[in-house]
């Protein structure tokens, strides 16, 4: 679900600090996610990239916790190339890469660059 100005200012719930290092994640909505997690496991991600270069963030609550996060760096296993968090969060949602992609491909966040295309696209 992309994250426009009114969801932010929605979930807030009074707190509108940034919490766990997010630029958009509030005390408020970090409760309202935790809790959500106790059905199953979800994930809150933010990426930047422009011309190949960015950062992203990712944490994922299963239980109602943290399991563990958040992660904020690249991991690279033995004999394959990084895996960026959100691939990371994603994998820990069960989603499995293709051959010659990651996570983030294989479901679908590849299809636009910017918040507001997935907005006005009704997919999420």
């Amino acid at each position: 679900m992309p994250m426009t100005d009114e969801l932010v200012n929605a979930v807030a719930g009074g707190g509108g600090a940034e919490v766990l290092g997010f630029q958009r994640l509030s005390a408020g909505f970090e409760r309202l996610l935790a809790g959500w997690s106790v059905a199953g496991p979800l994930a809150y991600v933010e990426a930047e990239h422009f011309g190949g270069v960015g950062e992203e963030r990712a944490v994922v609550w299963a239980g109602g916790g943290l399991v563990p996060g958040p992660l904020d760096a690249p991991v690279k296993r033995r004999f394959s190339r990084p895996v960026g968090p959100v691939s990371q969060a994603l994998r820990r949602l069960g989603a499995r890469r293709r051959l010659g992609g990651d996570e983030f491909d294989a479901v679908g966040l590849d299809r636009h660059r910017w918040t507001d295309g997935w907005a006005a696209s009704g997919a999420g």
